[in-house]
């Protein structure tokens, strides 16, 4: 073969590679010419595919991949936030007060942890502690917040994906098994058939897909109770919350939870039935959306007694939520500490639409602890908008790094760090070396314990399963905060607030988990006012572009891992519903209109209102 007009060129060493094309593919290195000639075959049948925007909680995110029908694989993938928020531009300058108000309108879905954490931030850089019943009011809002927004993601987001009018369309032999395979956990949630929990998915006519719907009113009605109003609570300041809990309320939230209580104990058993037809009937669904085991987590739901906001303290009140924090890398747990987790994080704007920052403000955390100059504590927001090149800058979201790893957060990360840690032990929740156990008291449906296993590696399917068996969780995390409530009522100890000062200048760092994962406000206060503010979102972690060391984002990386399942004999017919999948199961947005776009044919998809497949 002449390799005279082919894209290849040859690095110092003179080694080959096919270089960029047109179109904008990365450049792939091969080690001999049989590989080369395997690669511009590949390239050369490869088609490019666009999915534009697919938006998250906190902006747009759209996808660029090249797939290659023929092998069924996806060669290249680039993860893309199209839209420039600036948040922390808007803060600079501002009272600190502000940035509760400011940050919680990062997101329509889940202000309230944006709210939450960015008091639990301010508060430190006060030296202020929010009295007990406070943290027991703000645990339960954003409890029912979590339990809404996994529901939402479940059954009206990333369930009509495995719904029968998708998968008849995209695997009809996997509909067809669908129809006469029984659901094994049918006596609980009173599904005959795997067909039938398809059925019950479909949009806007489907029974599970309906009753999720009244399944988040109640769920947003308790987050109203406790915070004021949802979304962005009107309530949450430094120091506490500025509203009066009496008994009337807690038995208004009572009646909500124990209708949720008995929720929780079919959704679980729902999302195992599903996950474990599709991995039974096709094993390779195990490689859709599959990465590495690369998580972090800052914990949520503070102890009561303990919690004081001190960076001093944070180790000691961290370990001691209700959710443990932690980091994993490649499967083994390397901290629990919330100093150490802070001391690890980097953020990068190499290939994101930013200026590089001049100058390391903090070289220490209060502790004396070593600070990177990329620490957000350091980082500056500069935006440069500029033309978009896969070589060089793509994206509006930077790179954050641990330990220069790209990290996954989200329900799964939670349950996992969680588990192995070993830590947390309540009379609902119990940590075992091989997962955890949910036990749910009886409402109208008996009494039931959910055992929720640490797969073998995260995956798509597994994501969706962790997120279902966390309602449960987080239902009992409300459930033990309401009954913590009464007795606090009981004892006379109602106080909601402190009183605060805005001191001339500190720092501050808010760590709590939204629906998505791990959340981060950085705060850093000069002359009493905000001279630097960070918001450092799960979107942003798990959305991030390559790294200065070319390494994706957890978006991009398991694009690239995911085999192409979907049933089609014409390449004019292929829907990508296996990528869609893989990018919906980290629940990076919520309701969106898809555009997707292969080589120059442009497909529309409202998602708000269908999610059931491409319409041409």
């Amino acid at each position: 073969m002449c390799f005279k007009n082919l894209p290849i060129e040859f690095d110092p060493h003179g080694r080959p590679f096919l270089r960029e094309d047109p179109d904008g593919f990365t450049p792939k290195p091969v080690r001999d010419h049989r590989a080369l000639i395997e690669l511009i075959e590949r390239q050369a049948g490869a088609r490019d595919l666009t999915i534009d925007p697919v938006t998250r909680v906190a902006g747009a995110l759209a996808f660029h991949l090249k797939v290659d029908l023929p092998s069924r694989s996806v060669l290249d993938a680039h993860a893309v936030s199209t839209m420039f928020r600036g948040y922390e531009v808007i803060l600079k300058g501002r009272t600190p007060t502000d940035a509760i108000d400011i940050s919680s309108r990062a997101c329509g879905v889940c202000g309230g942890v944006h709210a939450t954490c960015s008091a639990m931030s301010l508060e430190m850089a006060f030296q202020l502690v929010p009295p007990p019943m406070a943290i027991i009011a703000r645990n339960l809002g954003e409890a029912a917040e979590l339990i809404y927004d996994h529901t939402l993601h479940l059954f009206l987001l990333a369930g009509p994906d495995y719904s029968e009018k998708m998968v008849r369309r995209t695997n009809p032999s996997v509909w067809k098994k669908a129809e006469s395979t029984p659901a094994p956990h049918a006596a609980v949630h009173g599904l005959r058939t795997i067909g039938d929990i398809m059925v019950g998915l479909n949009p806007l006519t489907g029974t599970l897909y309906l009753e999720a719907i009244a399944i988040t009113r109640q769920a947003r009605e308790i987050a109203s109770l406790m915070l004021g109003k949802y979304p962005h609570p009107s309530t949450i300041i430094p120091g506490g919350l500025g509203t009066r809990i009496d008994g009337q309320t807690y038995n208004q939230v009572l009646g909500r939870i124990v209708h949720l209580l008995d929720y929780t104990k079919k959704v679980a058993l729902i999302w195992d039935d599903l996950v474990e037809f599709f991995l039974e009937t096709e094993p390779k669904y195990a490689e859709v959306g599959r990465g590495p085991a690369n998580f972090i987590c800052t914990g949520i739901w503070d102890n009561p007694e303990t919690y004081d906001a001190s960076y001093e303290n944070m180790n000691r009140w961290g370990i001691e939520r209700q959710v443990t924090p932690g980091v994993i890398i490649d499967g083994a747990l390397r901290t629990t500490r919330l100093t150490e987790i802070n001391l690890g994080i980097e953020e990068f704007v190499d290939h994101a639409f930013y200026e590089q920052w001049a100058g390391d403000t903090f070289r220490s955390d209060p502790l004396a602890g070593p600070l990177s100059p990329f620490h957000p504590w350091n980082k500056q927001t500069l935006p440069r908008p500029e033309p978009r090149s896969w070589q060089d800058r793509y994206s509006w979201s930077t790179a954050p790094r641990w330990d220069r790893e790209p990290m996954e957060s989200g329900p799964l990360a939670r349950q996992w760090i969680t588990a192995v840690a070993g830590i947390v032990s309540s009379e609902f929740i119990e940590t075992q070396p091989t997962g955890l156990q949910i036990y749910l008291p009886r409402g109208q449906r008996p009494e039931q314990t959910l055992h929720w296993r640490i797969p073998e590696a995260p995956n798509a399917l597994e994501r969706n399963r962790a997120r279902a068996y966390h309602v449960g969780y987080c239902c009992m995390v409300a459930y033990s905060n309401l009954l913590k409530g009464f007795e606090f009522l009981r004892l006379g100890r109602t106080k909601m607030a402190a009183p605060f000062e805005i001191p001339d200048e500190s720092i501050g760092v808010g760590f709590w988990e939204a629906g998505r994962g791990a959340l981060m406000h950085f705060t850093h206060i000069q002359g009493g006012r905000l001279a630097n503010y960070q918001i450092l979102t799960p979107s942003t972690w798990m959305a991030s572009p390559r790294d200065p060391f070319g390494q994706p984002g957890p978006y991009e990386t398991a694009a690239l891992n995911t085999p192409i399942l979907e049933e089609f004999n014409d390449p004019d017919d292929f829907q990508g519903i296996d990528i869609l999948r893989s990018i919906r199961s980290f629940d990076p947005c919520m309701p969106c209109a898809a555009h997707m776009m292969i080589g120059d044919q442009l497909v529309i998809r409202d998602a708000t209102s269908c999610a059931c497949g491409l319409e041409a």
